[in-house]
């Protein structure tokens, strides 16, 4: 089974999206991006929101002591900070490592042309991108992905173009397309968990966070 259950609202989930938490040397939890830390781990499938109202309340701590079977278990008041942090570095260090392999194109021209050809599997857009020019490159990916009239759109990170930049050690990255299907399917899955845990809203489109090609695209 790939299925683990959220330590605060008991329910099941993919582990994939989910967070797990690991104990260190001090009996404090820390957050587990990559799942890769050796020993008992307790996995977390709720928001920061709630994740910081459980923490503050002493929710969490019972949570915990009973994940971990120990009484001494505790996690830092800023939990949810460091969750969100760790999240962040992993989907745009996914997404840096995407754009040295080849499969990420930056600049509106090229993105838009791709996308009309039908080479885009993913599409993204800095939190400060102009909606002129989002609106554009929405669109020339409809057209490519024989999805007019629909409501594919592109996802809306979380962080504006200077961080976007950076991660991809690009300047003036504001608007980025990847263009292979397996590379798009893993850095759509490391923003998906972000936006879910930080609780980022997202638009109300059927599609928003699919790849392209993965989901019904109908009119």
């Amino acid at each position: 089974m790939n299925d683990r259950k959220c330590i605060l609202s008991g329910e099941r989930e993919a582990r994939e999206g989910l967070i797990r938490l690991a104990l260190g040397p001090d009996d404090v939890v820390a957050p587990d991006i990559r799942a890769r830390a050796p020993g008992r781990g307790a996995w977390i499938g709720v928001d920061r929101a709630t994740l910081d109202t459980a923490n503050a309340k002493g929710k969490l701590k019972g949570a915990l002591a009973r994940a971990f079977k120990s009484g001494t278990v505790s996690a830092p008041a800023d939990l949810g900070a460091r969750i969100a942090d760790a999240l962040q570095r992993d989907a745009l260090d996914r997404l840096g490592l995407e754009s040295r392999s080849g499969a990420v194109l930056i600049g509106s021209e090229k993105i838009q042309d791709a996308a009309r050809k039908g080479q885009v599997r993913l599409l993204l857009h800095a939190a400060d991108a102009s909606a002129d020019g989002t609106r554009k490159l929405d669109q020339a990916w409809r057209v490519g992905s024989d999805a007019e009239g629909s409501d594919l759109r592109g996802m809306t990170l979380p962080v504006g173009r200077t961080i976007l930049s950076m991660a991809l050690g690009r300047e003036n990255a504001v608007h980025v397309a990847v263009t292979d299907r397996a590379a798009a399917e893993r850095v759509k899955n490391a923003i998906v968990r972000w936006r879910d845990f930080i609780g980022s809203e997202s638009e109300a489109e059927p599609c928003a966070n699919a790849v392209q090609g993965s989901c019904a695209t109908g009119a």
